[in-house]
């Protein structure tokens, strides 16, 4: 038996135009495939005729682990190469890999992720030999720029060389017996396409006859299954995450199509297109600079045509004037850092193009994809442009809303409406916009379901084994959105138990209070299940706050609302704590004079139990508080938990008003960045009724305290900067 091996970099033009002449010359029995063998008895509707890229999507759950994963194909990809081109000789055509959900494939979400680190010595050692920055830049200066006759064996002793000095994990190792099983099988000439990186293995293993191997099944008590999604160069492109393969898809479609040379012009055409449509200017000049920099580039790395890095080095030279602050991201591998230059930004996404893959019309979907068309359209709410929802009224055309939104179907953006159970707002904004992506997004949820509310249901349950107490409370309210019920109490309360951070505790709080307190809308009003966990929270936030130390820093906000949670318990739900309202002012009293706890809680400790009509003197407490550094911060506490008592009693704005009569005007400067945010805790009807307190100190207009034309911020620095000029011309003698 004669076999051939092509061991190939996946997404790889040359690696394609290679298989392609391979099999066109040899004219097989049999094209043996790295790809999923479970679906082969599917092949005919993988080559229904789609518009690529397209992917097989597998998803996988059991009791032990979820899993789901994608095979990818493009037009220019080795493995789809080798199954059209197969069929069309008519050999006989199989995938020879495991199946997607199989635990050797456990720890990827793409088959076809190479895990360069597995050969990273080498690949490292080649790139200092060639004077190249990475892998990628390697592999086009060794195989995609070099004529088609050199391919082979240059691909041959490339993978030789890198597998030559890498041991093989145990995943592989199961993954490359089993190919070998296939091959083993086969009769007559043979053609063999997989990783290049397992052909070595493969042709080791592959000695002798044997019987076609057997394909795995799930386990009984598994669900799984595989549909075809449209995919697009976006995912395909390691600039935006994708682990194997190429990146720049839209580069290597090219040059798939138009050879090394029209690939090049074609890329610095899109790219002077694309500054242009972003009003960057971009002349004749600089064009020319760019070809002739591209075309200098690739002789001097001795490429009868520019690669890919010629091309992106030659468009930054010519095109981008500024120091960049970090190398061009083609230097490396990985997705853009922040900071990139915008100009870099368009050129990594004209490399990597707008191509979306479709679907042919008789693909088979799964049935989520029908349930969901089937409810949009049965809730008019299959078109496009803003839904507003009344939630007394149309609360099912929310909940599938929502339930599309927790499965991140793109579409379907909630503008507006109730932030939790305790928030009054009744109605919610919507925009319904067409996605490409939609269909893709469906098919890849279909793992969790076969109708929207249980696939929500599954999507969200499945998130609470790993979900941290706020991801916890978050987690039940999206359940009540949707029309869920989460099931999360038991977990809620063992974090609430262990809790260690008030921010998250007072998330959780606030929002299991507000369910509890407000929500008839959502059926959670009142509900039993939610009183123990109030009474946890309550006691543990408390025995919290009172151990929390720090000197002045600025106020924390998710701190604030963690007492004013607390507070909103003590004072509506009473009757199912386990604490007694005078035990828990004693806490609130023990920190708002403790000079070691920080100045936001001390400040919120004294609101605490003001608003409680505890005998607190919020305004000799105000008036005790010293320095600039501390006083924004206790002012925002007390905002943050007793506004209401602020507003009715116009004494703390008149002490206020003599602590900032009494500041330096360097004091000033350095207070006023707290006293602001102490002061953003009041709604804007709210500011007024303040402006109006201080107008009543000291004459004016309130409103026009409201409507300055310059950030007072600005007025205080510049007030400290003339300041700071008097002196040093009086320190000089000049005054």
């Amino acid at each position: 038996m004669t076999v051939t091996y092509i061991g190939v970099r996946h997404h790889s033009p040359a690696c394609s135009r290679l298989v392609a002449a391979t099999i066109e010359a040899i004219r097989p029995a049999h094209v043996l495939i790295e790809g999923p063998a479970d679906l082969n008895h599917r092949l005919d509707e993988l080559l229904l005729g789609h518009r690529l890229p397209i992917a097989v999507y597998t998803y996988y759950r059991d009791d032990e682990r979820v899993h789901g994963s994608w095979t990818p194909f493009c037009d220019y990809s080795p493995e789809w190469v080798a199954l059209t081109v197969g069929r069309s000789v008519g050999a006989e055509v199989r995938f020879i890999d495991l199946p997607a959900w199989h635990p050797a494939f456990a720890d990827r979400r793409n088959r076809y992720a190479d895990a360069d680190h597995r050969y990273r010595a080498v690949t490292e050692r080649l790139c200092r030999e060639f004077a190249v920055d990475n892998v990628d830049t390697l592999w086009d200066h060794l195989v995609e720029a070099v004529p088609d006759d050199e391919l082979a064996e240059r691909l041959t002793t490339y993978f030789d060389l890198v597998r030559g000095e890498t041991v093989a994990g145990e995943d592989d190792r199961a993954r490359e017996e089993y190919m070998a099983s296939w091959v083993r099988a086969a009769g007559g000439p043979v053609v063999v396409v997989t990783g290049g990186f397992h052909t070595p293995a493969i042709r080791a293993l592959a000695v002798g006859k044997g019987p076609w191997p057997e394909v795995p099944q799930p386990p009984a008590d598994a669900v799984g299954g595989s549909y075809l999604v449209p995919y697009s160069h976006k995912r395909l492109d390691a600039f935006t995450g994708y682990q194997s393969g190429m990146p720049s898809p839209e580069y290597y479609q090219r040059l798939w199509e138009d050879g090394v040379g029209g690939a090049a012009d074609a890329m610095v055409e899109e790219v002077v297109v694309r500054l242009r449509k972003r009003r960057q200017l971009v002349s004749t000049a600089d064009l020319i600079a760019a070809r002739t920099l591209t075309s200098g580039l690739a002789r001097l790395r001795g490429h009868e045509f520019p690669s890919r890095t010629d091309v992106l080095d030659g468009l930054v030279s010519a095109l981008v004037h500024d120091d960049l602050p970090q190398p061009p991201p083609w230097s490396t591998r990985g997705t853009l850092a922040p900071g990139t230059h915008p100009a870099i930004v368009e050129m990594v996404a004209a490399f990597s193009g707008e191509r979306l893959g479709r679907l042919h019309a008789a693909t088979p979907l799964p049935p989520l994809v029908a349930d969901v068309t089937a409810e949009l359209e049965r809730l008019g709410l299959d078109g496009e442009g803003p839904v507003t929802l009344d939630l007394t009224a149309e609360l099912a055309r929310s909940r599938t809303l929502h339930r599309l939104r927790v499965l991140g179907v793109p579409g379907f953006e909630r503008r507006s409406g109730p932030s939790s159970g305790a928030d009054p707002v009744l109605d919610e904004q919507w925009q319904l916009t067409p996605d490409d992506g939609r269909l893709p997004a469906l098919i890849e949820a279909a793992g969790h379901g076969a109708t929207l509310a249980s696939c929500a249901a599954s999507m969200l349950r499945s998130q609470i084994p790993q979900a941290g107490i706020a991801d916890l409370a978050t987690l039940l309210f999206d359940g009540a959105l949707c029309g869920i019920d989460m099931e999360v109490t038991a977990a809620l309360a063992d974090g609430i138990a262990t809790a260690g951070e008030l921010d998250a505790l007072g998330h959780v709080l606030a929002t299991v209070l507000g369910l509890w307190r407000h929500d008839r809308i959502f059926g959670t009003a009142g509900s039993p299940a939610f009183e123990p966990l109030i009474a946890a929270a309550v006691d543990r936030s408390l025995w919290i706050m009172e151990g929390v130390r720090g000197g002045p820093a600025p106020a924390e906000p998710a701190r604030l609302r963690a007492v004013v949670a607390t507070r909103d318990a003590l004072r509506h739900a009473g009757s199912v704590l386990d604490i007694s309202r005078s035990t828990a002012l004693d806490v609130v009293a023990r920190i708002a004079a403790n000079a070691d706890a920080p100045p936001d809680l001390r400040g919120a400790a004294c609101g605490f139990g003001w608003s409680l009509d505890a005998e607190v003197d919020a305004v000799g407490a105000l008036a005790g508080v010293s320095g600039p550094r501390i006083v924004g911060d206790w002012l925002a506490g007390l905002f943050a938990v007793a506004r209401d008592r602020v507003l009715s009693d116009d004494r703390v704005i008149a002490v206020l008003d003599d602590v900032v009569s009494g500041m330096s005007e360097e004091d000033f400067l350095i207070a006023l960045p707290a006293l602001r945010q102490g002061f953003s805790f009041f709604p804007p009807a709210e500011r007024e009724t303040v402006a109006r307190m201080v107008v009543d100190l000291g004459g004016g207009s309130a409103r026009s305290l409201l409507r300055a034309e310059v950030d007072p911020l600005v007025v205080a620095r510049g007030m400290a900067l003339e300041a700071t000029v008097d002196r040093v011309l009086a320190e000089q003698g000049l005054l």
